[in-house]
């Protein structure tokens, strides 16, 4: 009874504020912040607000039960994901100490929170959402909550289950529908997606305010738990009181510092990093854009005007391997351009750079792109439009720029021009980081190292490629393989990887490679050797790609064998037969994001599908997520039940003083087994294709 009484005293409070509020929005910037569990929110409870898309943040909460560390990030406005490590600082990770030490037990999940209804003047703003959707199911529940501001205060109320719902202050609706509602799944296996207990079990009405103080920094919180602890993984929680209070500063625009008193008797504290994806930009120095000059024009070209157009290529619009051409009243130029992420950067440019000592009569040119020898796409700019854009166009003057993309477009491919010779002997250092988290033997455990490679082109089709992974520091010394009881029936295809990078020194990969451009939107490779740090063997990949599509398709088939751990330059006695059918989808809908479905055999000879989505913000960081299913069973996959993982690749532009290509990839893998797995080839030709894309916001 007295629950009943303190949650409608709460929401008598709530109304009575809500109507006396004076009605005023309060401006821009809204304060959102992070709850304990990651995710926009209050304490121990969600809101249904959601961060600005593309806000991605790193929390630390801790209290005497749990530590909690957070990544959170707003795909899009409408939908927010959470990845979420628990140290329960009460419980040991397991029983046998000489196999895990005294390390504490460790639980990861997954949540999602997606925008139902976007607020309005009369209508709050609702939103439904899905904790612990892979994992034990520490913290399952689900919940449907509606946020509405008035004034400094923003409002919420709604109704959790499970976790977030486990006093039950009132009965679950769902379970006067069906008695299978009534009773709530206890937890399931590590790793599993599991949306067997949706609305199952006991449900509580939850709410909180916060309000924004008149010092902007500053915002405090008060919310009404549902949850009452009895069944907390945690065995020793009390809980006095189910009202918490908090408060969040905003120390500045990327770090907030939270204190909170919670349940009656917990302090918790922790912070908040947070940047948005969308709004980083290089702090580079780059060269200034090529002047024109529309005094300059030349009926013939002069080997010093050519040579200087051809540095200005390379140097200023980064095409490493620059070719001049001129053909029937058209300049063609082509080249592989390395230096801008954004490629009408590049093409702009280069028409800069050209239009400049441009004979009288040429009246179009034509920009080829290329990557590793392939053709990939043809921009055609007319020189009179050119002119006048950069000239400046008189007032009123409504003619634009003409320009469009084509295939690549060489009337006389056989015909030597002006160019720099590319050469063909390339060499390059990568940073390497292998990395696992969660393990028993330590919470993270890392290999750091750098692969020093070379390539070189025997012809311009033909391509040799190797590289050497060099150790720097590592603490896979501490895994514990003899005590690792095997849960999985498949071969070891995988989860020998400890042992692998015990080697200071290997041959990372050493393989040749034939690309070509079949035209018509096809390309094709074959390729073979040590095609990865586990496995060599020889392949072969199509791949189909219209110009500006939003779609592709390839295959792929392999026969590799595994190598030897002991002595990389040999094989074990697994081999198998692994290829894919992939699709690609770029929907305009969703701008930014890629979306692959692979359908094949992996490593273990099991059979399956993966699927895979990327978004990529304006900033050029991309974010992923990835699962594969296969056909083989739980009691023969082992703990997890299925391969996933995430990643963040960062464009080195962004860390650096000049405009680069190349991007940092930081990729995390829950568990690592061995069912779904597969080759890890190097060269790929969507990837080296990716030209072929239309550009954002084209």
């Amino acid at each position: 009874m007295m629950k009943k009484v303190h949650v409608l005293s709460f929401l008598a409070l709530a109304v009575s504020t809500a109507c006396h509020a004076d009605g005023q929005t309060y401006p821009d910037p809204v304060f959102y912040s992070q709850s304990d569990f990651g995710g926009t929110g209050l304490m121990q409870l969600p809101t249904a607000r959601i961060a600005p898309e593309g806000e991605f943040s790193l929390s630390y909460r801790n209290n005497d039960q749990y530590r909690f560390y957070t990544t959170s990030i707003a795909l899009f406005p409408w939908l927010e994901g959470t990845i979420r490590y628990t140290d329960v600082r009460t419980e040991r990770y397991s029983q046998n100490t000489a196999f895990s030490g005294s390390q504490s037990y460790k639980d990861k999940s997954f949540d999602f929170k997606v925008r139902l209804l976007k607020e309005s003047y009369y209508l709050p703003e609702l939103a439904f959402g899905k904790r612990d959707i892979s994992g034990t199911g520490l913290f399952d529940g689900e919940f449907f909550v509606g946020s509405k501001r008035a004034g400094p205060l923003d409002f919420t109320l709604g109704m959790g289950w499970g976790y977030i719902g486990n006093s039950g202050n009132v009965t679950n609706p769902l379970c006067r529908v069906s008695d299978k509602y009534c009773h709530r799944s206890e937890l399931h296996d590590a790793g599993d997606i599991s949306f067997d207990g949706m609305f199952k079990g006991p449900a509580s009405i939850i709410g909180g305010v916060e309000y924004q103080s008149p010092w902007y920094p500053l915002r405090l919180k008060l919310e009404y738990d549902g949850n009452d602890y009895k069944g907390d993984k945690s065995k020793n929680i009390q809980q006095f009181t189910h009202f918490n209070f908090g408060a969040v500063y905003r120390v500045t625009d990327w770090a907030d510092v939270n204190l909170s008193y919670e349940r009656g008797n917990t302090l918790m504290f922790g912070f908040t990093l947070r940047a948005n994806l969308n709004d980083l930009r290089p702090v580079n120095k780059d060269n200034p854009k090529p002047a024109y000059h529309p005094e300059i024009t030349e009926n013939a070209p002069s080997y010093t005007a050519v040579a200087n157009q051809l540095t200005q290529l390379k140097y200023n619009a980064g095409f490493d391997d620059p070719e001049i051409k001129y053909h029937d009243k058209t300049l063609y130029m082509s080249g592989q351009q390395q230096r801008y992420r954004d490629p009408r950067e590049a093409v702009d440019r280069a028409n800069r750079i050209l239009v400049n000592n441009l004979p009288a009569d040429v009246d179009t040119i034509n920009v080829t792109q290329t990557k590793m020898h392939l053709p990939l796409v043809t921009t055609e700019t007319n020189v009179a439009s050119l002119k006048k854009e950069l000239a400046g166009y008189p007032l009123g003057h409504e003619d634009k720029l003409e320009q469009k993309r084509i295939e690549p477009n060489d009337p006389v491919p056989d015909e030597r021009g002006y160019r720099i010779k590319a050469s063909r002997f390339n060499y390059a250092f990568e940073p390497k980081l292998i990395q696992s988290l969660g393990g028993p033997e330590d919470f993270y455990m890392y290999q750091i190292g750098v692969i020093p490679s070379a390539s070189y082109w025997v012809t311009n089709h033909w391509l040799v490629d190797s590289g050497v992974f060099i150790n720097i520091n590592n603490n896979y010394n501490k895994f514990n393989s003899s005590l690792l009881p095997s849960d999985s029936n498949l071969p070891r295809v995988r989860t020998h990887i400890r042992d692998y990078v015990r080697n200071n020194v290997y041959i990372s990969n050493l393989q040749t490679n034939y690309i070509t451009d079949l035209g018509h939107g096809f390309y094709g490779q074959a390729y073979g050797g040590y095609l990865e740090m586990m496995y060599g063997g020889v392949g072969a990949e199509l791949l189909y790609r219209p110009l500006d599509s939003q779609w592709a398709i390839g295959i792929d088939g392999n026969y590799v064998k595994q190598r030897d751990w002991n002595d990389m330059m040999r094989f074990n006695d697994y081999s198998v037969k692994t290829g894919f059918i992939t699709t690609y989808w770029t929907p305009s809908e969703l701008n930014g994001v890629v979306l692959k479905v692979a359908v094949g055999q992996y490593l273990a000879g099991d059979k399956g599908v993966t699927v895979e989505m990327a978004k990529r913000f304006d900033s050029g960081v991309q974010v992923g997520i990835w699962g594969a299913k296969s056909n083989v069973s739980k009691q023969d996959y082992g703990e997890g039940g299925f391969s996933k993982g995430f990643y963040i690749s960062i464009p080195f532009d962004l860390m650096s003083v000049t405009p680069d290509q190349n991007h940092a990839v930081i990729s995390w893998t829950p568990l690592t087994r061995d069912g779904g797995q597969s080759l890890n080839r190097k060269y790929r030709l969507y990837d080296m294709t990716s030209e072929r894309e239309l550009p954002l916001g084209q």
